[in-house]
């Protein structure tokens, strides 16, 4: 991804996106702590001994995955990223998204979503994709829900960290999309 003005920190109220460092990690790990079943449905798992790899994955992850720490207010809530997809400067996917129980169904999922759209179309990216597990029902319906279209479903796309092979429905926003929805 070669988009810097992409990956700066981004806030909206309570709500930021702090560039991930290493002393996230600590918060990071008690936030993916709450969750035990939600890793299931992950390609990677952030619980109990896979997180230390997982995050050291994050940080040294750049060009292709760009890693927040996601905060409500002081608290570390979850993480998200910028994740190279399609030609550099045209397109985008925000994966590795997480959050807390405590915050979803709250709206917060969704502001931060708009938030991180709001910033990629203003940078002039044209396409923004989502990729999520065929088996997650609840973050499907959070894609469709900010304006996600979904283009298909690529089939057998990768295996997971629990062996199972997942099939992916592939998602995405266009530029004209976001602005008819928020203009």
């Amino acid at each position: 991804m070669t988009d810097d003005g992409l990956y700066v920190p981004l806030a909206d109220g309570e709500l930021r996106l702090e560039l991930l460092r290493e002393d996230h990690r600590e918060a990071l790990r008690v936030a993916c702590g709450q969750d035990a079943e939600i890793w299931k449905l992950y390609p990677f798992s952030y619980w109990e001994e896979a997180f230390d790899p997982q995050f050291d994955s994050l940080l040294n992850s750049a060009p292709q995955r760009r890693p927040y720490a996601v905060f409500d207010g002081k608290a570390l809530v979850g993480m998200t990223a910028w994740i190279e997809h399609g030609a550099a400067g045209w397109s985008v996917e925000i994966g590795n998204s997480y959050i807390v129980p405590a915050v979803r169904g709250t709206g917060f999922n969704t502001r931060l979503k708009s938030l991180m759209l709001h910033h990629a179309f203003a940078c002039g990216l044209e396409r923004v994709a989502f990729k999520v597990d065929a088996l997650n029902l609840r973050s499907q319906a959070a894609v469709r829900k900010i304006g996600g279209v979904q283009e298909g479903v690529m089939r057998h796309e990768r295996r997971t960290w629990t062996g199972r092979v997942r099939n992916t429905v592939l998602f995405s926003i266009l530029r004209d999309d976001w602005l008819g929805v928020t203009s």
